[in-house]
């Protein structure tokens, strides 16, 4: 039997976050997976709800993403006005399932890690397991995943997700919307200074 080998990439979200390398990089994961599946085409599940400030990331970056022209004709499931979230998840699987023929889903959601990993994008073609910090038995998603860390594991309560500052969330969701515009070959946006 074949071991599935897994890669992670991280990213400090800040002045040295690189657009370009995190655009290639998800290039090259897209890739590994189209030579696995054939070609796909690409669906954003973004994970979270709006009403938590540290479980935001993902209908922030629907948003960005549903509310950009560029991406108009790239689906995108959870954003602000409509996330998904721990009681929708498995409908919105379902109906993914119904409307698309195999897509390539990546998978956004906000994550605890090390606190020294506080404030950092992960990269992966590793699956999402959304839930897992508050104990929640839901399904892994995602063929290609981006999270955002915004808690270590030692101090993680539930209480704490609603006082992550917005500033660390919007921070995470810039360069992540942005990296993923690089990818796209939308070149015009740039990090705020």
């Amino acid at each position: 039997m074949v071991k599935n080998k897994f890669t992670t990439f991280y990213h400090k979200a800040d002045d040295t976050f690189s657009i370009g390398v995190f655009a290639h990089q998800l290039n090259f994961l897209v890739e590994e997976h189209e030579k696995k599946h054939g070609p796909s085409s690409i669906l954003f599940l973004c994970i979270g709800s709006d009403r938590v400030t540290g479980d935001c990331l993902g209908p922030l970056i629907g948003y960005k993403l549903s509310n950009t022209q560029h991406f108009i004709h790239i689906p995108v499931f959870g954003t602000l006005k409509h996330p998904v979230h721990a009681i929708n998840l498995c409908d919105t699987l379902e109906a993914i399932k119904i409307q698309y023929k195999n897509p390539l889903i990546i998978a956004i959601d906000a994550s605890i890690g090390d606190n020294s990993h506080i404030g950092y994008i992960t990269l992966s073609n590793r699956a999402l397991r959304p839930g897992l910090g508050v104990e929640k038995n839901l399904p892994e998603v995602g063929h290609i995943t981006i999270t955002g860390i915004v808690s270590d594991e030692c101090n993680f309560n539930c209480l704490f997700l609603q006082h992550t500052p917005l500033s660390l969330v919007m921070s995470l969701a810039d360069c992540i919307f942005y990296g993923i515009s690089r990818f796209f070959g939308y070149d015009k946006w740039r990090l705020p200074l």
